[in-house]
């Protein structure tokens, strides 16, 4: 069943800006961004706003990196940098722990959980899940790389969240998001 109030439904994938090295003394899920991947991520945000993908539900892995990348992109998409966008409306934020270490599969179902009426969903994760999931909605374009870091893939589809599947989501545009990064003080 198709809900009609929302045409095309747009899910945008981001993997988490650079992180810092891992270390021996911290856990993987505890590592910041390093001082690129916080000029990244305000970069992401720009890039977005710029292009109208202001999202309305944000699903976001609970680990450090990713939700300081979602606090860049957020930075970004208000305009606060000085190559910031257009504030829009305050998305709802849900920071997921099963997005963390995620399978594609794992991901999926974060998406198909959102609300019919949605129409743009931004996804904050973690390679390799991340780059599978893109591959998953569009086994044609998908880079076989995979994502970088902050790097952004848009995807579109007339099929309910509840519904998407394999090959039900054309990529329609790529990004790596690059800005310019303070120096630590």
């Amino acid at each position: 069943m198709r809900d009609a109030a929302v045409p095309e439904r747009t899910l945008v994938l981001l993997r988490h800006a650079k992180a810092e090295p891992p270390t021996a003394d911290g856990p993987d899920v505890e590592r910041r961004l390093s001082a690129r991947g916080r000029a990244d991520a305000a970069a992401a945000g720009a890039w977005l706003a710029r292009h109208g993908l202001l999202p309305e539900v944000v699903l976001c892995s609970a680990a450090l990196r990713t939700r300081q990348t979602w606090h860049g992109v957020e930075l970004g998409m208000t305009g606060s940098p000085p190559e910031g966008g257009p504030a829009g409306p305050v998305p709802i934020v849900r920071y997921e722990p099963d997005a963390y270490e995620a399978h594609p599969e794992d991901l999926l179902t974060l998406v198909r959980r959102v609300e019919p009426d949605v129409g743009i969903v931004l996804l904050i994760a973690h390679n390799p899940g991340i780059s599978l999931l893109s591959g998953f909605l569009d086994p044609y374009r998908a880079d076989p790389d995979g994502l970088r870091t902050s790097d952004v893939v848009v995807h579109r589809t007339a099929s309910p969240w509840a519904e998407l599947a394999r090959d039900a989501a054309a990529i329609a545009v790529r990004h790596t998001a690059r800005g310019r990064p303070e120096p630590d003080g």
